[in-house]
């Protein structure tokens, strides 16, 4: 998408994420779509970023895309942390980014002891467990890890559960009362990869996704989002510069073409609630153009956490949270207009988090 005259950068950006501009998607998959990923280290709050992003959408909705459907997929792959994807995108970005998360876990591996023998025997008896008596819980695997000498308390299990799914052989199944489970990636996503999409040409793909998703944007913040190193993503964007798919002006770059329509608005602002860990937060290198400077350390307290945010036209206003009650804390008094918006939102968000009957 391209970048109206005289647009706010912030709300340029949260219209290429369907935050901003009235634009949502019409099912969970169409989401998945828009923004290739999903931040998904907390399963409610993967639902609540695609929620947000969508029409109407229910949480029933949203697991049927996961588990009925299986059309989009969680596991671990930009930065090796959680994200959902469309599924049949699994298997090109998951061998394009593996190998550089793996070796950027070698010295963690060697403080927990796991060799290279120990991955290699681990992910065999996972595949065998999984084909026999999935879809099981970390908690089950690591019972049965044991038997290779892996203590099932700390973090061992944990790395070699990853450390399968990073080779192909597993990503996250059903949930089960409410825990994550494992199978086979295999047989949950028969038809994973796109065919010849590796190296070079699977590193432009991915910056032309993430264009798509988070443009205007530098290459320094693809860079950061993906986990590539500055050098291949700069390979990518001369690539699609030689090509034309993109233009660039000083350090921002969009996708060559017209611009994205607005979806159904009024004219009034676009509140959204963002969940923690959105990925709207997390898809840049700096967070100057999301969040004022002196609220920073309330979205961003410390710790690795991020708070659950208010949204309006691609700036955060406040944050929120949730206890009986959704409860907004603004950062400055909110005009008329998006204290009717945040009354909306809340409501919508309340009802998401728990639907009558």
């Amino acid at each position: 998408m391209s970048r109206r005259a005289a647009e706010p950068l912030s709300e340029a950006r949260a219209r290429a994420q369907s935050l901003a501009g009235g634009r949502r998607g019409r099912s969970a998959e169409d989401v998945v779509r828009q923004v290739f990923a999903i931040q998904a280290q907390d399963t409610v709050a993967a639902d609540l970023g695609i929620r947000v992003r969508g029409q109407n959408l229910t949480a029933a909705a949203i697991r049927a895309a996961y588990e009925d459907d299986r059309t989009i997929v969680r596991n671990w792959f930009m930065r090796g942390t959680l994200h959902t994807i469309p599924a049949e995108d699994v298997g090109w970005v998951t061998a394009l980014l593996a190998p550089r998360v793996i070796a950027g876990t070698g010295s963690r591996y060697r403080d927990l002891g796991i060799t290279d023998e120990l991955r290699l025997r681990a992910g065999e008896l996972i595949g065998r467990l999984l084909a026999a008596h999935g879809p099981l819980t970390r908690a089950e695997l690591a019972e049965q890890l044991a038997a290779l000498g892996v203590a099932p308390t700390g973090q061992a299990p944990f790395h070699l559960i990853r450390y399968a799914a990073l080779t192909g052989l597993l990503c996250h199944g059903p949930l089960r009362a409410g825990e994550p489970t494992y199978v086979l990636l295999r047989d949950w996503a028969p038809a994973p990869g796109a065919p010849g999409l590796a190296g070079d040409a699977a590193v432009v793909e991915l910056a032309r996704r993430y264009l798509a998703a988070y443009a205007p944007a530098a290459v320094g913040d693809f860079a950061a989002w993906s986990g590539l190193a500055v050098t291949s993503a700069r390979r990518a964007w001369q690539a699609m510069a030689r090509s034309g798919a993109i233009v660039t002006d000083g350090d921002l770059t969009v996708l060559a073409g017209g611009v994205q329509e607005d979806g159904d608005r009024s004219g009034a602002p676009d509140v959204r609630l963002l969940p923690a860990y959105d990925n709207y937060l997390t898809g840049y290198r700096t967070r100057q153009e999301s969040v004022d400077a002196e609220f920073e350390a309330r979205v961003w307290p410390g710790g690795g956490v991020i708070r659950p945010t208010v949204l309006v036209d691609g700036r955060v206003a406040g944050t929120w949270s949730r206890g009986r009650a959704i409860t907004v804390e603004p950062f400055t008094p909110l005009a008329e207009e998006v204290q009717a918006g945040v009354a909306r939102e809340t409501a919508e968000t309340a009802a998401f988090l728990n639907p009558p009957g």
